[in-house]
């Protein structure tokens, strides 16, 4: 049940579930692994880092949680830093570019470079290695090459509603196409009214592009003011 609800990116309800069973068996050290993954889902990077340390402590050489932990240094700090983490794997004598998913992930660390190389034989097996290359063209102006890559696209998380949106946004607005733009309208609605997005980050900018395409902009001042953060406030 809690695979199925992270599947869904229901995280809060498998981070729930998973807790629970591992509060039950605290030796399956495993557990942690999946625990400290929804918490990444759920953008909680320190939390996820403390719970990971406990598998890692037993397994320093595994090549899943070593990926995680690098995962939540991306986001926490930079590519380099993530980097640095699977540089552990290297000098345990693991070869790191058998693994696909480190592969994939090496290519975001390194903000592109190798994309082309890399991720169109993953596009079928790593859902975000399609997004990734997409982002890829999107920033080399390859837009029909992105287009290529989300038309047929059936999004089920909100990672994939917003890149098909914005696809469809660029075509829409550079060609004044009424029917791009109406997907990408449709796309942006979904994600940003959805009861799991509607109060983060990627919600509040999904629901001012919402606005923008229907030119309502107050609407979009709502929205991007509530993004703002004050000229005070400190790094968490």
């Amino acid at each position: 049940m809690a695979a199925v609800h992270y599947l869904r990116s229901h995280h809060q309800e498998a981070t729930d579930i998973y807790k629970r069973l591992l509060l039950e068996n605290r030796e399956d050290l495993a557990l942690n692994v999946y625990v400290a993954m929804c918490y990444y889902k759920l953008d909680y990077y320190d939390v996820s880092l403390e719970i990971l340390a406990v598998y890692l402590q037993a397994h320093p050489d595994s090549a899943i949680g070593v990926n995680l932990k690098a995962c939540n240094h991306f986001r926490l700090y930079n590519g380099k830093a993530a980097e640095a983490e699977l540089k552990v794997l290297m000098d345990k004598g693991v070869n790191i570019q058998s693994n696909e998913l480190i592969r994939h992930n090496l290519v975001v660390f390194t903000n592109g470079e190798h994309a082309i190389q890399v991720l169109p034989p993953l596009v079928d097996a790593i859902p975000e290695a399609r997004l990734n290359l997409v982002i890829y063209h999107l920033r080399h102006d390859a837009v029909n090459e992105a287009y290529e890559l989300v038309r047929d696209l059936e999004p089920t998380t909100p990672q994939e509603y917003i890149i098909k949106g914005v696809v469809h946004a660029t075509i829409g607005q550079a060609t004044g196409s009424r029917e791009h733009l109406k997907i990408a309208q449709q796309c942006f609605q979904l994600v940003g009214t959805s009861a799991h997005e509607c109060d983060t980050i990627p919600g509040r900018q999904c629901m001012a592009s919402c606005f923008f395409l229907m030119r309502q902009f107050e609407d979009v001042n709502i929205y991007m003011n509530s993004l703002k953060v004050p000229a005070h406030a400190s790094t968490p």
